[in-house]
């Protein structure tokens, strides 16, 4: 069992980018800049920040935007020092490896399998309803049986039922075109993503700039009307603040929920191997994406809750529905059409994370390497990886409803957060004098600060998180015990030296 928490030196890490598996470095700081921001901003600033301010925290989501993301920051500080070391595919999987041991690399792997498959799926679904209302503004619509999962949770008892549909097939058309996209090449994946990119920040400013003459500053008062607490620690074992329903409302309870908003920032760093020099352009990715998207959320949170009272928002289309109370419903088609670039560049960020996570566990044995390793001798993209990935997000999105899901997607990206601000403290203790191009400020304050905002906002998720995240990290122990442990590389090298 000793070999279970070795590392993987970084030499060795490096080793590994040379030869006919490497991936094409093409992405200048620009491109991943845009991929950041194509990741970060879809579904959470169209439709989280205005159910999060009716709901849980009024105008003081501003500040709650301001909370996640600063957490958000410092694992990024971290995320960009570890990027810049080993520039590599497998993003925090890798980073794991190399600091804190096979086993717990294992678990970062398959937690980052889990965030990227549902909150692709997700944002699939919500670009499903998306592209619904804009082409019913044409009076088109989708057959019934075509239109929508064919299951979805009952409210009241939390089972499954059926909806006498077949099929969605708007969610499943997206995930199979975003997945022809990836597998041609990772250059047209950058193109496509930059047009995506440009036009929902057109939007996003569009929103900001022209609600912002719709303000009415009474609407910002009161400012916190749920307080500025709500933690409920362990699904309730203590509650922290006010509690509506059974579930904890105010600023902090607000954190918790737009931490999805910014889901995506670390997707950059499983582009390092793409990156043309990734010692210095990954760092700006990452930073540069999470400011600005900062930046934009609060704006555009600040314009929607002093156009609309917070109690009177809409929750399934706030923007579209602030526009209309402020007697602009022609603006409901360009926020329509920004959102649904919003969600399919956020699609194809996630879908193109996740076959590189895949490609750097086959690397070192963990999982099938004939075929999670392989890259297309034309394309040079993972693409048997990125046809799988396309195959399961259009299931699951075409079929299931997610709602449940989604909240794993917030505590497995936070667990990996957590594991990665830890990281960078064991790697400055064990490899002091290992370069680093890019160093993450006021070590040890950051990382740590980093991991308790993340452990704090993973403690005040309901307790149902916890044990379906213990569900799919016991089921991921299963096959690396049976599977990844007995094909480790990095245990038939060490095995190979002592004899």
């Amino acid at each position: 069992m000793k070999h279970i928490f070795a590392t993987k030196s970084l030499d060795l890490l490096l080793e590994e980018m040379a030869g006919d598996h490497r991936l094409h470095r093409v992405l200048g700081p620009v491109a991943l800049t845009a991929i950041g921001i194509g990741t970060i901003i879809g579904a959470g600033i169209f439709v989280a920040v205005g159910a999060a301010a009716a709901r849980t925290t009024g105008p003081a989501i501003i500040a709650s935007i301001m909370v996640s993301g600063v957490a958000c920051i410092f694992a990024a500080l971290c995320y960009a020092e570890f990027a810049a070391m080993a520039p590599v595919a497998g993003s925090a999987y890798t980073y794991a490896y190399a600091t804190l041991g096979e086993v717990f690399a294992w678990i970062i792997g398959w937690d980052l399998i889990l965030e990227y498959t549902v909150a692709s799926s997700t944002v699939a679904h919500g670009w499903s309803h998306y592209f619904q209302n804009l082409i019913g503004m044409f009076n088109l619509h989708i057959p019934e049986a075509l239109s929508k999962s064919p299951f979805v949770t009952d409210p009241v008892t939390h089972h499954l039922v059926t909806t006498g549909t077949l099929v969605d097939l708007p969610a499943l058309a997206i995930a199979a075109l975003v997945t022809v996209i990836l597998v041609l090449g990772i250059k047209e994946s950058a193109r496509f993503n930059a047009v995506m990119v440009v036009i929902k920040l057109f939007v996003v400013l569009f929103v900001i700039v022209v609600g912002a003459f719709y303000v009415n500053p009474a609407n910002w008062h009161p400012f916190a009307p749920y307080g500025w607490k709500g933690l409920s620690f362990f699904g309730g074992v203590y509650n922290w603040g006010m509690v509506v329903d059974g579930l904890p409302v105010g600023m902090l309870a607000g954190a918790g929920i737009m931490f999805f908003a910014y889901i995506g920032f670390d997707c950059v760093s499983t582009q390092a191997e793409e990156a043309r020099n990734p010692k210095r352009d990954i760092p700006i990715g990452i930073i540069a994406s999470l400011l600005i998207c900062t930046v934009l959320y609060i704006a555009f949170a600040a314009v929607l809750t002093g156009m609309v009272p917070y109690d009177k928002i809409d929750i399934d289309a706030p923007v579209a529905a602030a526009f209309s109370h402020a007697g602009l419903p022609w603006a409901q088609f360009i926020i329509t059409l920004g959102a649904l670039a919003g969600m399919t560049s956020v699609i194809l960020g996630l879908m193109l994370g996740q076959p590189r996570v895949l490609l750097a566990m086959s690397r070192d044995g963990l999982l099938p390497k004939s075929f999670f390793a392989e890259v297309h001798p034309r394309f040079r993209t993972p693409w048997k990886s990125s046809i799988l990935t396309g195959v399961a997000v259009a299931t699951l999105s075409a079929i299931l409803p997610l709602d449940t899901l989604l909240q794993l997607v917030n505590i497995g990206t936070l667990l990996a957060f957590v594991i990665v601000c830890l990281a960078v403290l064991v790697m400055r203790r064990i490899n002091p004098n290992a370069v680093r191009p890019f160093r993450c400020p006021f070590v040890p304050v950051t990382p740590i600060l980093g991991a308790l905002l993340c452990f704090v906002l993973m403690l005040s998720l309901p307790s149902g998180n916890w044990l379906r995240l213990l569900v799919w990290l016991l089921l991921g122990f299963v096959i690396y015990f049976f599977y990844g442990r007995h094909h480790s590389v990095l245990a038939k090298m060490r095995a190979k030296e002592k004899h």
